[in-house]
């Protein structure tokens, strides 16, 4: 690591500077006439409050709801089982990212495809598919392709190299999902009490803070755009009960060394060129969220496993095992040592629900870091 890199990070995680904010927070929270419910989006979020004890620094009327913000973790077993199903088929190799190895379907994971002889590769960037397809001519390369506003420009550039490139044997199983539909859903329900959002900074980089604009003018939520180191987080929680205690309703942006409104506007341009909204898309615990999901655009339906291989892929709606509660916990209406089979049945070696598998889940961030 260099020595520019090591001390931008060790700037936000710096003890003292956590442990002033810590008291800046209580000085400031007596002043509050009400709770706090803060739900940080993004499951990065969840493991740096989990990581460096943020809970633990907060006064009591200050709490934190975790959100859905994990694209793995929210992935229906549908979608997984279609994963599933294109890895079993022949000359195919199922390309994917890394946390996706692990999560079950109704039919068992993408691991146990491997183990049954399926080729399933996992990769760090999209782009390493050009690599595959090149050195196997013979065989069908599919990309399953998860994440949120952040990878989806990565996605778009495969496919914009594929068609450049004149490459034939690349597709594409679109799974790619936006935040500020599935913000609107959770504040649809009435079961959650959600006061204030810290807002995900790598989708924001993408995407630009004026996403979440909606929220402040429209349902009275206040948004601070926070980076996920520790320091990040405590200000952007500072930020968010100086607005309360001053009756103000805003969004701000925390993370502005590296989020601005507009964000970035050539990834935005890649996106929209190759992929429009659908009309639903179903999320798991969160259900279908109208406008949600994305999909190739007809003109570029050539390169759709989902429609090529539409015959073999199932349809029907699967649910959680029924001990699981990773939906009540993607929704904010649950922690993980609620569940019956956290730390028991469902591990990160054996993982039940998809909270437990994935890097940026909620139940492995409590498992990891919550001395359980």
């Amino acid at each position: 690591m260099s020595l520019e890199l090591k001390n931008l990070y060790d700037n936000f995680r710096d003890a003292d500077t956590i442990k002033a904010y810590a008291k800046i927070i209580k000085e400031d929270a007596k002043k509050l006439n009400n709770p706090i419910n803060i739900m940080e989006v993004c499951g990065g979020h969840t493991h740096t409050i989990m990581k460096y004890g943020i809970l633990q620094l907060l006064p009591k009327n200050i709490k934190f709801i975790h959100g859905p913000g994990c694209p793995v973790c929210i992935m229906p077993k549908e979608r997984i089982d279609h994963a599933y199903v294109l890895s079993m088929q022949e000359d195919v190799i199922l390309v994917t990212l890394g946390d996706m190895i692990k999560v079950p379907g109704s039919s068992g994971s993408l691991q146990d495809a491997r183990s049954k002889g399926a080729d399933v590769r996992f990769v760090y960037s999209p782009l390493d598919c050009l690599k595959i397809a090149q050195e196997n001519p013979t065989k069908t390369i599919i990309f399953f392709a998860i994440g949120f506003e952040t990878t989806t420009p990565m996605t778009a550039a495969l496919l914009d190299t594929v068609i450049k490139k004149g490459v034939k044997n690349i597709f594409l199983h679109v799974n790619h999902v936006t935040v500020p539909e599935a913000m609107s859903a959770l504040l649809a329900d009435k079961e959650n009490k959600i006061d204030a959002f810290l807002g995900p900074s790598h989708v924001s980089v993408i995407s630009g803070s004026k996403i979440y604009e909606e929220f402040p003018r429209d349902y009275n939520k206040p948004v601070v755009v926070s980076g996920f180191e520790p320091v990040d987080v405590m200000q952007s929680i500072s930020m968010i009960v100086k607005q309360f205690i001053e009756d103000r309703c805003e969004l701000e942006v925390e993370y502005k060394r590296a989020v601005t409104y507009d964000g970035n506007i050539k990834a935005q341009e890649l996106i929209n060129k190759y992929f429009e909204k659908v009309e639903h898309f179903r999320w798991r615990g969160l259900g279908d969220i109208p406008k949600s999901g994305l999909k190739l655009r007809d003109e570029y339906k050539e390169y759709n496993a989902e429609e090529i291989y539409s015959e073999i892929l199932p349809s029907q709606k699967i649910d959680d095992h029924k001990l699981c509660i990773c939906g009540d916990i993607l929704r904010g209406l649950a922690n993980p040592v609620e569940c019956s089979i956290f730390g028991t049945a469902c591990k990160p070696s054996s993982p039940v629900g998809s909270c437990m598998v994935s890097s940026e889940g909620a139940c492995a961030a409590y498992y990891k870091y919550g001395n359980l």
